[in-house]
């Protein structure tokens, strides 16, 4: 049962804050508690081992909301730190969330916000405290519980989509992942095409405390402008032609969830201002309405294109990028990580061969090689359906995948012949 109230504790050097988020709070149930200062507010912290969740100012003048989060953290691990931060050092509250921070939220800031965000910091300190990562009940801990998860998320389009792999660069995706899966913070997924991003954008969703609400996911480069405002944001009956009756978008289905926008790169100058106006006001009108629409969608992106490189053109405006890439993760490619192909093999074989009926249980020691000196262009999405054709392909009753098994170009590219 998830907790419904909790002990808050309030830091900020400004009256009418401490006020305001006391008199909200306080009308929820919660038990408050407020501190002028960083100071005093750890003295709070120490003669009240029972606060749950603190929400500290990042810039105070004695003692300021980082070292008041690390202090904090050594008295509770498991309480939730929510940091309040001006738009000029929103870096530093990103920089706060890797130290342990929950979430953080700008000033002025609507508090609307504040009733959702101390619910779900409340949730996580109980999750914290009963050993779970996850409201999907997730047993193990940290990278290892998303590096244990196989199963394909609901909804999933490619099994290339799961996350597997034990290398190095893998384990700091997943790291990166268990440190961010619960913040509303916007992520930036980067990586070339068929590595994933996908699949990362999925491991936030449903290892966060929005597991449970809508995953929402939209291909950009697929739509026109017109189609991707209405796709976007919906649309009023006759608001254009074709439009014989209401349509809500994909910001209204994805509410209290996540929105993952795949190929961010490609949507017109339209869009992205209309993007921008969510992510800082977080509300919207349909397409040829009136009605203004409130959401609380954290979104998440992709792309492999160099979105510098378009804002440097003119092409991807300046101020949504940042908005955008708050936090970035990084999908390498498999050739940075040649080490996982056999897990990924063994991945592949393993949901494959029972699809088609066949009995390949391994690739040969021969096959694995070949695959290590390949470059892999196509990346995990090409390993995928490299191996699925493979099992069509083998014998009824063959056990290994065999180099014969491969297509030409794969031989080709390594200078094997058979």
């Amino acid at each position: 049962m998830s907790k419904k109230t909790g002990t808050i504790l309030v830091v900020d050097d400004e009256p009418n804050i401490r006020r305001v988020l006391e008199a909200v709070l306080a009308k929820d149930g919660h038990t408050v508690l407020t501190g002028e200062n960083g100071r005093k507010g750890l003295e709070l912290l120490k003669s009240n081992p029972q606060i749950d969740v603190l929400i500290t100012d990042l810039i105070m003048p004695d003692i300021n909301g980082i070292e008041l989060l690390s202090a904090a953290k050594e008295m509770d691990p498991n309480i939730s730190v929510v940091m309040i931060t001006a738009h000029g050092t929103i870096q530093s509250a990103v920089e706060a969330m890797k130290l342990g921070a929950f979430d953080y939220i700008c000033k002025p800031f609507d508090l609307d916000e504040i009733k959702p965000l101390v619910r779900n910091a409340l949730e996580r300190k109980q999750m914290n405290e009963e050993g779970r990562t996850g409201p999907i009940g997730i047993a193990v801990s940290g990278t290892q519980a998303l590096r244990r998860q196989r199963v394909p998320a609901p909804g999933r389009r490619s099994k290339a989509d799961v996350l597997v792999g034990s290398s190095p660069a893998m384990l700091e995706v997943f790291n990166m992942i268990d440190r961010v899966k619960d913040s509303r913070a916007s992520v930036l997924i980067r990586g070339e095409s068929g590595t994933g991003k996908e699949g990362v954008a999925r491991a936030l969703h449903f290892n966060s405390i929005r597991a449970d609400k809508p995953f929402v996911p939209v291909a950009c480069v697929a739509l026109s402008e017109q189609l991707l405002q209405s796709e976007l944001f919906g649309h009023e009956k006759g608001s254009f032609t074709g439009a014989v009756s209401q349509k809500k978008g994909r910001f209204e289905m994805a509410n209290h969830g996540t929105l993952f926008l795949d190929e961010i790169g490609d949507i017109p100058p339209t869009v992205q201002m209309m993007l921008l106006r969510v992510l800082q006001e977080r509300e919207f009108e349909r397409v040829g309405g009136t009605e203004t629409i409130k959401v609380d969608v954290r979104m998440v992106t992709a792309t492999n294109q160099n979105l510098e490189k378009l804002v440097e053109e003119g092409k991807f405006r300046e101020d949504l990028f940042y908005r955008l890439q708050v936090i970035t993760l990084y999908m390498p490619a498999l050739r940075e990580r040649i080490e996982d192909i056999p897990e990924l093999v063994d991945h592949f074989i393993g949901i494959y061969a029972p699809e088609n009926g066949k009995k390949i249980e391994y690739a040969s020691a021969e096959t694995l090689e070949i695959f290590t000196r390949y470059r892999w262009p196509g990346n995990v999405r090409e390993l995928e359906n490299t191996i699925e054709r493979a099992v069509v392909l083998a014998e009824p009753n063959a056990r290994f995948i065999t180099p014969d098994l491969l297509p030409k170009e794969i031989l080709d590219g390594v200078g094997t012949k058979v």
